[in-house]
């Protein structure tokens, strides 16, 4: 079988994104058996090897090829921060002069990778710096994959034992993109994670959601902030087009894989969401859904119009719905002083624009 010629750049595949299927489909067309597939996977993700030469286990002449005509699809660092509390921030460059900010979050049992699905974001939520930028444009699967290549390059291939979809953007308007990343994440060639250990937030695109439920088993988040459809309306200015009640409809139609709750994520933001008949609405609300309510501490950024709810605030919010029976948790705040917790994503965006048409929702 003789070497093709060089393929230009741009054309070239980006085997970061190519998921199993997707190598398969490859080498079947250039005369490889699939199982070939496997063995490049588990090179590319599970061991982390970029340079085909070293894989030692794949024919010479289909190293050739891939070296001649494909490329890994690696991002650049252009800066990385470190918080006091030990999270980690990468801001990472992408081909087009854009760039996404991705964050590592160490806990005792466990680290948490926050990943983004798209440059910037065009939902707008009010509380959140990444809405502020705009979107520019979907992020495409060897990016998102080449984020965790990233954090695993700098802190080890078993450091990331959790990854979540909760970085910039909105991974359900995505999915053509999140899907088959997150199929390489599940792979055993490739990162070999639990779906118990992986999970995508939404602020409720309900074709998306409908969609996710049927292709995969991840746990889901819901961005969900009020509970009031008028207040919900100017944090969540998606609700506009899919409110509360078909939200929620949607929530408890949505095929949870056994032993699972979805996570409801409540920004606290003092005198807008966080008073006593707020939290019993709220249980009125999840009534029935196996849930889990996340309490979020609003993190300001630059011209934010927002203030923090005081902590005796939010442990009084907390203990309504703790007496009416529905598991809550308080996020601890971490890596606010480098703009790394939650809603403070910003990257550098270009040509952002801040409303999607409908039609992409649909």
């Amino acid at each position: 079988m003789s070497v093709p010629a060089p393929v230009s750049a741009s054309d070239r595949p980006k085997l970061l994104g190519l998921d199993r299927a997707g190598l398969e489909a490859l080498f079947v067309s250039w005369g490889e058996p699939r199982f070939r597939a496997a063995q490049v996977l588990q090179w590319l993700h599970a061991r982390q090897v970029s340079d085909f030469a070293q894989m030692s286990n794949v024919s010479k002449t289909l190293r050739a090829r891939l070296e001649e005509s494909c490329e890994t699809g690696e991002l650049e660092v252009l800066r990385e921060q470190l918080a006091a509390d030990g999270t980690r921030k990468w801001l990472l460059g992408l081909s087009d002069g854009n760039a996404i900010e991705t964050v590592f979050i160490p806990e005792e049992e466990r680290g948490t990778l926050c990943i983004s699905s798209q440059v910037g974001c065009s939902l707008a939520c009010s509380f959140c710096a990444t809405g502020a930028q705009g979107l520019s444009r979907n992020l495409e699967t060897h990016e998102i994959i080449a984020q965790i290549r990233v954090a695993r390059r700098v802190l080890g291939l078993d450091a990331i034992s959790n990854v979540v979809f909760m970085g910039m953007g909105e991974p359900l308007l995505n999915l053509k993109q999140v899907l088959p990343a997150i199929r390489l994440l599940l792979d055993d060639y490739g990162y070999g994670l639990s779906s118990r250990r992986v999970t995508v937030s939404t602020a409720g695109v309900l074709p998306g959601l409908a969609q996710l439920g049927r292709e995969s088993p991840v746990n889901l988040a819901i961005s969900l902030h009020a509970t009031r459809d008028d207040i919900r309306d100017e944090l969540v200015p998606i609700n506009r087009h899919y409110p509360l009640a078909e939200l929620l409809l949607a929530c408890r139609a949505y095929p949870l894989p056994p032993r699972r709750r979805i996570t409801f994520e409540y920004v606290m933001l003092e005198g807008v969401n966080d008073q006593d008949q707020h939290a019993r609405e709220l249980v009125r609300l999840l009534a029935g859904i196996p849930a889990l309510v996340n309490l979020i501490p609003f993190n300001p950024f630059p011209e934010s119009r927002y203030r923090r709810s005081s902590p005796a605030r939010i442990d009084a919010f907390r203990e309504i719905i703790l007496r009416a029976g529905l598991m809550t948790v308080t996020r601890k705040t971490r890596g606010d002083d480098i703009a790394a917790a939650c809603g403070q994503l910003a990257g550098q965006v270009q040509r952002g624009r801040r409303s999607i048409p409908l039609q992409v929702l649909n």
